[in-house]
Formats: structure tokens, C-alpha cells, sequence
């Protein structure tokens, strides 16, 4: 059976894995801050903070912005845990529709649905497709209103040249196992803003201000025990072990990038005749991290059952949230997402994929006939 995903390792990440763990110190140490430090020149921001997932750094993220009692706008076209950030920071989710060829934010209805109950825009750039950013950034500097980056799916992908993560207030990323750059699990926070940074480093760790190794390493004439704790936070920091695992998959991120473009490219390819196939849509200002593969087609299910026959793995991105019971007292009109998620089917994507394997998934799709 072909995956959906796969992740990625050689030896690199076992070396780099038997490093730390060799060395005694295996919590967050110089390893973590070290990845912190590359991955916001990569992203090209100020600040990055490592946690250990991406719902960890969403949670953050609008804990930081205090949205509590207010509305955030968002999407339902996402994992559970974009919009369980909203629910568990005591705010109320205000679900926007999605462009159905990017199924990503619908600017215009955000503009639509933006009130002064609105505390945050939560932005998510699905299958490492980027959101049309600039008229969304314009509708929140108009009302002062931060912008939140749901960038799981989009490490590495670009808009109008500018990478994702860093067109917002704060940029939120995953590195779970099946991302484009996998930790293992784990995650980070990207920011220009000092202040942010500051809080969310320390909201990462307990509200405790300093790191323990910044602490056990500053000396005998500290008294490492004696710190401030202003704030209630969490224990979200990320480990020095997936932290080196992320170095190293930092280093080959555009490469594993450019594999899954290649690997794209041969799919629209060989679908473009197929009439009853939609390949995705790309918007001429993005540069997708393509983390998945996603046509539409009418006969899905049926397509799946199908392609499980021809060993060739399949699933849907996403249930549409607001249908969850979770959400029904949130629930709106959002007539695209419930039509387009009914077509959505996500093929095997990975860089690890051989010309045999691709060929297998290219040849299953053709040979399905819709009902």
C-alpha cells in the first residue's frame, strides 16, 4: 500500500539524534535555541519559538493576543485543532468560506464578517497553499486587528516571494511527523515583535522568564531556584532531540520541496485529460510547500474504495468543522466549503515516492471509472 505521507530520515538524523543523547543533555538546550535561531532567518523573521507541537503554538499564540471574550475569525476547511485554539482561549470561532480552487480564506468574507468583537483573523494556508494575504492584512491594519498563521501544512511555501510565517503577527508551524519538515512532533512560533516573543517564550515554559539551561549555565553566583512567575503558562517547549532532528530537516527543506513539486507536476500532468477530475488550484502569487495533494472529484468515495483496491492510500482534508457537534451553537452559511469538501480527496504525496510509486498512484486514478 502506497501512504498518504511518509516521513523522510537517513542517517543525518540519527547521528544527530545519538549527539544529544550522548551528551547528558537531552531537555531544551543549546540544540533548541540553535533551531530557533535558523529557522526564523529562514522564515525571515526576528523571533521563533520552538514548542513541542502546532496546537501547542496556536493555543499560544492567541493566549498572547488576549482574544478571551472576543471572536476570532477562521476557517472550517482545517484540523480540529486550529479552531479548538479559539475554544480553549474562552473566544467565539466566526467561520468565514474558503475560495473553492485554494479552499483557503475567502477575503471578502472576511471582510464581511469582521465586527468590533473581533480580536483576531486566523489564517490557515491548507496543502501548503498560501492565503491571499495582502487584502486580508489590509482589512485587519484597518482595524488594528492581529493576523494568525496557521502555517502547518506551508513550511516553505512563499507568497508573492515573501515565505509564510512571517506576513503576520505570529506564524504557527508544525513539525509532526507526516510535515514537510518533521521533528517528529513538535513546532514553532515566528514573530517580529519583541514583546510576543518575550511572552511566548515564556507562556512556552510554565510563565518561568528564563530556560532551565540558560539557568544551570549561568553560573555559581546565581541562584538558579530564585525566579519570577507572573503568569500561568504551559510546558510546550520543545527538546533538544527533536530539535536536531529539525536541524538537519531544515538543511534539505527546499530540496524535499522541490521533490514534491516534481511529483505534482507529474500528476496534473497525467490527470489533465480526466474530466471528471479537478487537479488543484494555484494562484499565480504562491509558491504551494505542497504538503498534500488534493483534486476534487465528484465520485470520491467511490474513488477511494478504488483506489484502496490498487494498494494506493487515500483520505479527505477535512471534515468541515463547523459541522462538528463542538461547534453547532457557531455554525453559518458557508455554502462553498459544504460543497467543495464533499469532492475533496487527498493522493500520496511525500519526496521519498519512486517513479514506480507515482506511476502506481497515476495508473489507479486513470483506470477508475465514475458512476
Amino acid at each position: 500500500m502506497i501512504p498518504i505521507w511518509r516521513a523522510c530520515f537517513d542517517e543525518e538524523e540519527v547521528a544527530a539524534v545519538r549527539e544529544v543523547m550522548l551528551s547528558g543533555w537531552v531537555g531544551a538546550g543549546t540544540k533548541a535555541a540553535d533551531f530557533e535561531k535558523r529557522f526564523a532567518e529562514y522564515i525571515g523573521t526576528s523571533f521563533a519559538v520552538s514548542v513541542n507541537s502546532c496546537s501547542s503554538a496556536l493555543l499560544l499564540a492567541l493566549q498572547a493576543l488576549g482574544v478571551e471574550g472576543r471572536e476570532v475569525l477562521t476557517t472550517s476547511m482545517t484540523f480540529v485543532a486550529t479552531n479548538h485554539a479559539i475554544l480553549q482561549n474562552g473566544a467565539t470561532p466566526v467561520f468565514c468560506d474558503i475560495d473553492p480552487d485554494t479552499l483557503n480564506l475567502d477575503p471578502d468574507c472576511v471582510a464581511r464578517r469582521i465586527s468590533d468583537r473581533t480580536a483576531a483573523i486566523m489564517v490557515v494556508h491548507h496543502s501548503g497553499h498560501p492565503c491571499d494575504m495582502d487584502p486580508i492584512l489590509e482589512i485587519a491594519a484597518s482595524r488594528d486587528i492581529p493576523v494568525v498563521e496557521d502555517a502547518a501544512h506551508a513550511c516553505g511555501a512563499r507568497y508573492k516571494g515573501r515565505m509564510v510565517g512571517g506576513l503576520g503577527t505570529i506564524g504557527c508551524f508544525s513539525f509532526q511527523a507526516q510535515k514537510n519538515l518533521t521533528t517528529c512532533d513538535g513546532g514553532m512560533l515566528t514573530t517580529d515583535d519583541a514583546q510576543l516573543a518575550e511572552r511566548l517564550k515564556r507562556l512556552s515554559w510554565m510563565g518561568i522568564p528564563q530556560g532551565t539551561w540558560d539557568r544551570f549555565t549561568a553560573g555559581p553566583q546565581q541562584k538558579r531556584w530564585l525566579y519570577e512567575v507572573t503568569e500561568v503558562g504551559h510546558k510546550f517547549y520543545m527538546n533538544d532531540l527533536n530539535a536536531a532532528i529539525g536541524l538537519v530537516q531544515l538543511a534539505r527543506l527546499e530540496s524535499a520541496n522541490a521533490q514534491r513539486r516534481e511529483i505534482v507536476q507529474q500528476y496534473n500532468k497525467a490527470f489533465a485529460d480526466l474530466a471528471w477530475l479537478r487537479t488543484p488550484g494555484i494562484a499565480p502569487y504562491a509558491r504551494s510547500a505542497f504538503h498534500a495533494y488534493v483534486p476534487r472529484v465528484a465520485d470520491r468515495d467511490n474513488l477511494v474504495a478504488h483506489l484502496h483496491g490498487r494498494d494506493v492510500d487515500s483520505s479527505v482534508h477535512y471534515y468541515p468543522n463547523h459541522l462538528y457537534p463542538i461547534h453547532e451553537r457557531y455554525r453559518c452559511a458557508l455554502p462553498v466549503t459544504e460543497s467543495v469538501w464533499r469532492e475533496l480527496v487527498t493522493l500520496p504525496l511525500y519526496p521519498a515516492m519512486t517513479n514506480t510509486d507515482v506511476a502506481q498512484v497515476i495508473d489507479a486514478v486513470r483506470s477508475f471509472q465514475p458512476r
